[in-house]
């Protein structure tokens, strides 16, 4: 099983590879965890990779491409791989293309995490943390004896900084720029299957396992 995750901030993407990983015993992929990794072991890549961030500069798709290459041929992968964060644009996307088949990986399906950007908005917005227990809440989707369990007990319910209206309505707008014409490009290669990511964890994985 090899695939590429996408969808927006707040769609679930991480929760659900997470759980798939444990599940089928095959690794996620991210593209943050293989940077700090790669910038870690000092990898041909990773090395290229340290001198660009320490310049303040991002990271090309030439040596982002060059570090999936070198964790794509790790052991782990020989029975799959969930790529979450990457790619990004369809220029990364025909990149990845041209390294899978290189390394004879080719990518099963493309799975899009789809939920309205209203509700993402409520997600990420509503995120609260009980400062006693850790939990992480919602102030509307939570169950408000969750909520009330976190205040009687003595907690604060926690709102993230970068949690705000305005911040999460930014990214948005990245996303839809960058990321959501690969949509159109994996609906064209007839690899894009899309999961309803609306409801509980359980249900949106049981979505999740009946497409793949």
């Amino acid at each position: 099983m090899r695939i590429v995750l996408l969808g927006a901030p707040g769609s679930g993407k991480g929760t659900q590879a997470q759980r798939l990983m444990d599940d089928k015993s095959i690794p996620q992929i991210s593209t943050g965890d293989m940077l700090r990794a790669a910038v870690k072991a000092k990898s041909s890549y990773g090395l290229q990779a340290r001198e660009v961030m320490d310049s303040g500069r991002l990271v090309s798709d030439e040596i982002m491409i060059g570090i999936i290459s070198e964790r794509l041929l790790e052991v782990d992968t020989d029975q799959g791989f969930i790529l979450d964060g990457f790619p990004r644009t369809t220029k990364q996307a025909e990149d990845l293309h041209t390294l899978l088949q290189k390394i004879e990986k080719p990518l099963d399906q493309a799975i899009l995490m789809d939920v309205d950007h209203e509700i993402l908005m409520k997600r990420i917005v509503g995120r609260r943390t009980c400062s006693i227990t850790g939990k992480l809440l919602n102030i509307y989707f939570s169950q408000k004896e969750e909520l009330d369990a976190c205040i009687k007990a003595g907690g604060e319910l926690i709102k993230r900084k970068d949690d705000n209206e305005d911040t999460i309505r930014n990214r948005l707008e990245v996303y839809q720029d960058q990321t959501e014409p690969l949509i159109a490009y994996y609906l064209e290669r007839d690899q894009l299957k899309k999961v309803n990511a609306m409801g509980t964890m359980d249900e949106v994985y049981q979505r999740l396992i009946s497409i793949l």
